[in-house]
């Protein structure tokens, strides 16, 4: 078999750095053991890592001066829900996009069918961008939170996340970003975003592995606790205890995830976060503007680089998305994602939901020209089958 084109960095990045999987392996074997569980060396060098991870996330994102309020996750969508959960209230009102990914839609629509929350929906433009002033319309004296996700994971487009963040400060609500997709891939500020909660994974532009994620919450914003257990201090006391990190943080945690995220972070950090996304940007205008110029493909909201993730969503007249994918994957070995992407409310307003959702090329810090090369004639030769 030939090697495989992976083109679905937006699910997971793939393959991690070197020195990722060289460090989870050194790390795990060493230091394997439960943090802040003990006093023995290897437990306090564990925690060490584990705190270190702290400081860079939050140097990262800008989050703030306590790094403790950086708590860890499996992943993203389990910081949405933990973060969602602990804000909403009987008669509030939450404002959200049509660019969110279930784990944010989801989640708001478990509140509003059980009558706890209204939510208003804000449609994007043809290029892909929420207009700040259509939120600001949006906001009543009862919302309680806007939630947005920062970059789509079907179009690729960053959204103007310091707008909206200053027109919610003006308004005194609640701001919440996803940041699956945007964490690692371009540089962030949240003080300068206004930005109180910004939830991330570390299996996609951080380069860590998959089952590890977090958020970073601001001072002086509380999330209600909806789980409770073990944190391996004050052991006495009845209640989850209320202080940062433990406030969100629940059990044991990943260790080997959290090792694997320091090393991506490290990575990402050293190489320079915008020089690895002005690099994918290049191979993703070569594939834009080739994939464009066939005949029969069309393209959804990719005008463009300027405030772009290397995210191409596309479909070939004549085809279904899913039998697009398969074709690429078994007649070209090149790995893609297909169909709704778990964002569906895109797909209804892009108009894709009826003909299967689009084919997703995402591309990462690995991906090469040759490759991208390859993507092109093989999209070239499926369509030529039908137009």
């Amino acid at each position: 078999m030939s090697k495989l084109i992976y083109l679905d960095n937006s699910a997971t990045s793939f393959p991690k750095p070197d020195s990722v999987y060289e460090f989870m392996n050194t790390f795990y074997r060493s230091k394997g053991v439960s943090p802040g569980r003990s006093g023995f060396d290897a437990a306090l060098e564990t925690e060490e890592v584990v705190n270190d991870t702290r400081k860079m996330l939050t140097k990262l994102f800008n989050g703030g001066e306590d790094h403790n309020r950086l708590t860890f996750s499996y992943n993203a969508t389990d910081s949405l829900n933990l973060i969602i959960n602990g804000l909403v209230e009987k008669g509030t009102h939450v404002v959200t996009t049509n660019l969110e990914h279930n784990s944010v839609l989801r989640p708001l629509y478990v509140h509003n069918q059980q009558g706890t929350i209204d939510v208003t929906y804000i449609p994007f433009d043809d290029a892909g961008f929420v207009d700040p002033e259509d939120i600001r319309k949006a906001i009543r004296k009862n919302t309680k939170f806007v939630i947005v996700t920062h970059c789509s994971n079907v179009l690729g487009t960053i959204q103007p996340i310091a707008k909206i963040g200053k027109i919610c400060k003006e308004m005194g609500v609640i701001f919440v970003v996803d940041g699956s997709q945007g964490a690692g891939s371009v540089d962030f500020d949240m003080q300068a975003c206004n930005v109180d909660v910004y939830c991330f994974t570390g299996h996609k532009c951080l380069m860590g592995p998959t089952g590890i994620g977090g958020s970073y919450v601001r001072e002086g914003i509380e999330i209600r606790q909806t789980r409770a257990g073990g944190t391996g201090v004050r052991s006495a006391y009845p209640a989850h205890l209320e202080e940062y990190p433990y406030r969100l943080e629940y059990g044991t945690l990943n260790l080997l995830g959290v090792g694997g995220l320091y090393a991506g972070v490290k990575w990402i950090t050293s190489e320079g976060i915008m020089n690895i996304h002005r690099r994918e940007m290049a191979l993703w205008d070569k594939l834009r503007i080739a994939l464009e110029d066939i005949k029969g493909v069309i393209t959804y909201c990719a005008k463009g680089k300027e405030n772009h993730n290397p995210v191409l969503s596309f479909n070939i007249n004549g085809f279904v998305a899913g039998d697009v994918g398969t074709m690429l994957d078994v007649d070209y070995n090149i790995a893609t994602r297909t169909g709704l992407q778990c964002a569906p409310i895109v797909h209804r307003q892009i108009g894709t939901e009826e003909i299967h959702g689009t084919v997703r090329m995402s591309i990462g810090a690995f991906t090469t020209e040759e490759e991208v090369d390859a993507a092109i004639t093989a999209v070239r030769e499926i369509a030529a089958l039908k137009n």
